[in-house]
């Protein structure tokens, strides 16, 4: 949520993010009439219960003297009345503008590149060289076949379209992969592992800013809980209404969970394997800090991220995301990008993003500095990594001529000491 103090300061703020996010909207001319309005019906509520208050001492004074109250007791009424009226028509601007703030993406830091699209991002650094076979390398999706232990017709059978089943081998991989993300952020980062609820309610989705912009995207239950489609969400909650004591941060959290996601605008997009599906693992971090903190939180945040790909020796690319591919909640985002053989190309694996004060401010999410004033957190979160991603990114850098698959040498111990993945018929048949 942005800030209407900020807005109404500098009005010309939110319209000039709105333009470099690729938009022709001028929201400050919305938001500022409505809250003139809504200022001038909370004047008239306390105009009003002024003349209340000084009709109520002299009704008083009045009946001590023994004089007519009917003139008094007759102004007191109207002004009830008014103050109704007055009251009803600042909670209808209020709702109006409350909504149509909580529309509005987050303010752009300066330092972000101004671009259109995924196309004008800007590269920040690589990491490693593409292995090059002397065979054509498969894509995960056959991989996991030829090893039986990747099913995604069952998973249509049971799911629907975008779901697998993984067996064996390659299910004891997947969870390696989460075990030694964990390990890594925890031991070498800071990072406080927490296991936190997948069925949140609506209102802390709003609280982080995923509704009511993202609800398409929701899936939710018959309860008035929705499943969660990134474990930022109940990270980032965990603040909710409370003071954090400036000795506590940066608060750094991280989790590893389910995914869930309608993918209501991905028709089309990456239907076969596992690169988008409705639900998928992944280890999210999340860091909450003081204002002069966030800079330098953000750039460790990505580095612990670039440690996962490193320590597996995956090439990636890191990109600075222009105006026009932001995120909703995001002031400025990195995102990595992992090398897939079989596309020739680097796909996103994180995205590791600062948010300010956006999301902090819906939550009611403050620290206590030293002078003893509360004051908002500053938020961040990045995948650390999506796990199903970098299972696919193992599995075609990792392949061999005969299908088998080498194990990375940070993850043989998570194998217990296993080095290769090698055809296994489907359990199933």
């Amino acid at each position: 949520m942005l800030d209407i103090k900020r807005i109404r300061q500098n009005p010309s703020l939110v319209d000039h993010t709105m333009k470099r996010r690729g938009s022709s909207a001028q929201p400050s001319v919305i938001i500022l009439e409505l809250d003139e309005k809504l200022r001038a019906e909370q004047t008239r509520m306390q105009t009003i219960q002024a003349e209340r208050n000084r009709l109520s001492k002299e009704f008083g004074q009045l009946k001590k003297n023994g004089a007519d109250t009917s003139a008094n007791i007759k102004a007191s009424e109207n002004l009830k009345e008014d103050l109704t009226d007055a009251e009803t028509k600042a909670k209808a601007f209020e709702e109006e503008l409350t909504h149509y703030m909580a529309m509005l993406p987050n303010i752009l830091l300066e330092d972000v590149p101004d671009g259109k699209d995924e196309s004008d991002n800007v590269l920040t650094r690589t990491w490693g060289e593409p292995k090059k076979f002397d065979f054509e390398p498969k894509p995960h999706d056959e991989l996991g076949a030829l090893l039986g232990q990747m099913d995604f017709e069952r998973a249509a059978k049971i799911s629907g379209a975008r779901f697998v089943v993984l067996y064996g081998m390659l299910s004891k991989l997947e969870r390696a992969l989460a075990r030694f993300m964990i390990d890594t952020h925890t031991t070498e980062f800071g990072y406080i592992e927490v296991s936190p609820p997948y069925l949140v309610l609506e209102q802390t989705l709003y609280g982080t800013g995923h509704l009511p912009k993202f609800r398409e995207d929701m899936f939710a239950t018959n309860s008035g809980h929705m499943l969660i489609s990134t474990a930022e969400v109940s990270l980032t909650a965990l603040v909710k209404d409370e003071i954090i004591n400036n000795d506590k941060l940066p608060l750094r959290l991280c989790a590893y969970s389910p995914c869930f996601r309608a993918e209501a605008g991905a028709a089309g997009k990456d239907t076969k394997g596992m690169i988008r599906q409705h639900q998928f693992t992944k280890v999210e971090l999340v860091s909450l800090t003081r204002p002069d903190q966030t800079n330098d939180e953000h750039e460790r945040m990505t580095k612990a991220a670039e440690t996962i790909l490193q320590k597996l020796e995956l090439p990636y690319r890191v990109i600075t995301l222009c105006s026009g591919d932001m995120g909703f909640q995001s002031q400025k985002t990195y995102d990595l990008e992992v090398w897939l053989p079989s596309q020739k190309t680097y796909r996103e694996i994180s995205s590791c993003s600062q948010c300010g004060d956006f999301q902090t401010r819906r939550l009611n999410a403050r620290y206590r500095g030293e002078d003893g004033k509360p004051a908002l957190l500053n938020s961040l979160n990045g995948s650390g990594l999506a796990v199903g991603r970098t299972l696919v990114a193992v599995l075609e850098n990792y392949q061999n001529a005969d299908g088998s698959i080498t194990i990375p040498k940070a993850l043989v111990p998570y194998m217990d000491g296993l080095t290769r993945v090698e055809t296994l018929r489907n359990p199933i048949g």
